[in-house]
């Protein structure tokens, strides 16, 4: 630690100490008379999200997007009955009245003590502390308000008042879980604007309600103020953290400390912009999940400064076309985005119900924000948050662009971030590989980041084969937390059974090795990327992993694993596959059943001899399983290739995208050369051979494939 990090850890310590002895509170932050019901009607909808308050928006909605309209009622429905659709979870049930403190999948409840002497990792303590923050992010008070919105119908709004009420009274201020994380706090307070703005029409909306709620949101900014994340956790904690101050400074800026909270929000919205956004659009903690959560904290932030008239520098801007860029290259043809790195299935604002790999509510707001046209394409529909964040204007902005690809080539390097993607072109039915060739995690502690070095995922025909296998959970269960994190989860090489990175604890590392890129080719013939990695070099015989991907034109791409090393080891080679149908043959030949009788074939050549499997939800150990969703797993299919022999070794698999079933595999013979390695592969019914040099791929003139 720095000097600076020790004198504002110390000041925490001593904040805390002084809110547990009840020498200082968070209350006490509001003047009377500042801000009243009256005066925030006529000022909110100038300050706040233009859609948020535009009675054109329902019947907008209704004609434009009537199935998201329809999923709002019913939401909302569900929500005025006590089930909450929660992360991966659906109905979930917290008693009536609402148990604030609960975990009801294990059924635990946090005791009522300050935060401060709570562990939200101690999952036998709190349960699942991830399930028991999403209830009390208040999101779905949202979904209420778009409800009442939509239909003007009071039912809404007095599940709102009572919702809030029990709340309050439940939840004193520091007291409990709910107070254990400042992002959390912030990320109830943005909740909690949307709801009085949404309600602001409403009677149930009465002077005594809003007097309390703004005493408790004033407790909540000095709260997320006094406690930052600027060491703890300075990633998407401490952005959230900061845009809850801005959200409260501009919506509420008769509050006594609004300017003060505005500011510092903001300072440190720019801040972070350069330190979390690399220079090449990837967030900085190598997590899809995170980034699109990223996307829309600066989204949120630029539209809300435009609002209020607050200057934002233009690299804000800039660094979120950057993040817009990465996105659309590592999307799957199919618009899915790969769940790279953890993913909890939050975010900042639920407008609209959105899978955890479905970014379209970012791309169509962005179009419509920065006039881009590639956005839109991605996008495809206008999305129903555009016409919530900014209003009729939105659409109209939407409708007045041609969506169009990227401009920029299919396959490209994000060097910074340590991603290589290789598309045969931006058509939905496109061919696609990921290639990971980066660290692990952010600079500060991974703690987001997977063991997933040189782990590949690939889309034939425009739908995903490969995946990554998701993250399932944090807290709640260690060992399929640290399964899901494994390198045994990812599409890579596993030597000995031994991770490439042994965790220490739910969100670190021991050590953090790191892929490193030697090379980088693309051509109109091929794309090629070469990269190593020494996370066995641990072992007592150090191992280093290179591996080499050909991704040819002509409608296939090749793998080529190199193990270095000097005596005998077990060596598996893991695909990791979505749910579908995977057989493999005795002569190793896979075959992925896809879409519409599409096929991706599989085949390995080595010297070694290879044993072939298929593992599909097994537990003993733990392998053969993605998680789509925070808290959800299902059983999908892992093909393993695995050998015990003595290194070096290498392993060259072919990939073969086969648009209609193929009765039996194509007949492809290995070359070799005078060590018997693996040095290139014929394609003999179609006279087609590539060979591999040591850092290039050479292939033959033949212009392609049938």
């Amino acid at each position: 630690m720095g000097l600076a990090e020790l004198v504002f850890r110390g000041r925490q310590e001593a904040s805390k100490w002084l809110d547990r002895t009840a020498a200082i509170g968070p209350r006490g932050t509001r003047a009377e008379g500042e801000l009243d019901l009256a005066r925030f009607r006529e000022v909110a909808p100038g300050r706040f999200f233009e859609g948020a308050a535009d009675a054109r928006v329902p019947g907008l909605l209704a004609a434009r997007a009537p199935s998201a309209r329809d999923e709002i009622l019913v939401s909302a429905g569900d929500v005025c009955g006590g089930r909450f659709d929660l992360l991966g979870y659906s109905r979930l049930v917290f008693g009536n009245p609402v148990d604030w403190h609960l975990d009801p999948i294990s059924g635990r409840r946090a005791p009522l003590v300050h935060w401060s002497r709570l562990d939200p990792l101690d999952s036998a303590t709190v349960g699942d502390s991830k399930v028991v923050w999403e209830l009390n992010r208040h999101q779905w008070l949202i979904r209420l308000g778009q409800a009442y919105r939509l239909t003007g119908d009071e039912r809404y709004a007095g599940a709102f008042a009572a919702y809030v009420r029990q709340w309050l009274r439940a939840n004193p201020p520091g007291m409990g879980i709910n107070w254990a994380s400042s992002l959390e706090v912030a990320l109830r307070l943005i909740a909690w604007c949307w709801g009085l703005v949404l309600f602001s029409e409403s009677p149930v909306l009465s002077p005594e309600l809003f007097a309390a709620m703004l005493d408790a949101l004033s407790a909540h900014a000095a709260h997320v103020e006094r406690y930052l994340s600027r060491y703890f956790s300075p990633n998407t904690h401490l952005t959230g953290e900061a845009l809850g101050l801005f959200y409260a400074g501009a919506v509420l800026q008769e509050l006594r400390h609004a300017e003060r909270w505005r500011t510092v929000g903001a300072r440190i919205l720019v801040d972070e912009c350069e330190r979390q956004i690399l220079s090449d659009g990837v967030y900085f903690e190598r997590a899809t999940g995170y980034q699109r959560y990223t996307l829309e904290i600066y989204l949120h932030f630029l539209i809300l400064a435009g609002r209020n008239a607050w200057p934002v520098p233009p690299a804000i801007a800039e660094r979120a076309g950057k993040m817009l860029d990465f996105m659309l290259a590592v999307r799957f043809p199919d618009g899915s985005v790969p769940l790279i790195g953890d993913a909890d299935s939050g975010s900042l604002a639920p407008l609209a119900r959105r899978r955890q790999d479905d970014v379209r509510g970012v791309l169509s707001t962005a179009a419509a924000l920065f006039a881009r046209a590639d956005c839109a394409w991605a996008a495809g529909s206008p999305a129903p948050e555009v016409l919530w964040l900014l209003g009729p204007r939105g659409l109209e902005a939407l409708d007045t662009l041609r969506p169009a690809p990227p401009a920029s080539p299919p396959s490209q390097l994000f060097g910074d971030g340590g991603y290589v993607v290789m598309r045969s072109g931006w058509e939905p039915d496109a061919h696609q590989v990921v290639f990971d060739v980066g660290a692990l995690g952010c600079p500060v502690s991974g703690g987001h980041g997977h063991a997933d070095m040189l782990s590949i995922q690939c889309a034939a025909f425009g739908d995903p084969y490969l995946v990554d296998a998701g993250t399932y959970c944090y807290t709640a269960d260690a060992e399929w937390r640290d399964y899901f994190r494994s390198a045994a989860a990812h599409s890579t090489v596993v030597v000995d059974g031994e991770p490439q990175a042994v965790p220490a604890g739910v969100f670190r590392w021991r050590a953090r090795p790191r892929a490193r890129l030697r090379s980088w080719r693309s051509t109109p013939r091929f794309d090629f990327a070469d990269a190593a990695h020494h996370g066995y070099r641990r072992l007592s015989d150090p191992v280093v992993h290179r591996r080499r991907v050909l991704f040819a034109r002509a409608g296939y791409w090749l793998l080529v694993d190199d193990l270095e090393g000097a005596a005998e080891h077990r060596v598996e080679l893991r695909f990791q596959f979505r749910p579908m149908e995977v057989e493999v043959d005795p002569t190793l030949w896979a075959r992925a059943r896809g879409a519409n009788g599409r096929e991706l074939l599989v085949r390995p050549f080595s010297a070694a001899p290879l044993k072939a499997r298929v593992c599909e939800g097994d537990l003993v150990p733990i392998q053969g399983w993605v998680s789509p969703e925070y808290g959800q797993r299902r059983p999908a299919p892992a093909l393993i290739y695995s050998t015990v022999t003595s290194l070096p070794l290498r392993i060259v698999t072919l990939f073969l995208p086969a648009a209609r079933p193929i009765a039996s595999p194509p007949v492809v013979t290995p070359l070799f050369d005078e060590h018997d390695t693996p040095v290139g592969l014929v394609f003999e019914d179609d006279d087609e051979h590539v060979r591999f040099a040591d850092s290039i791929p050479l292939a033959s003139d033949r212009e392609g494939r049938a």
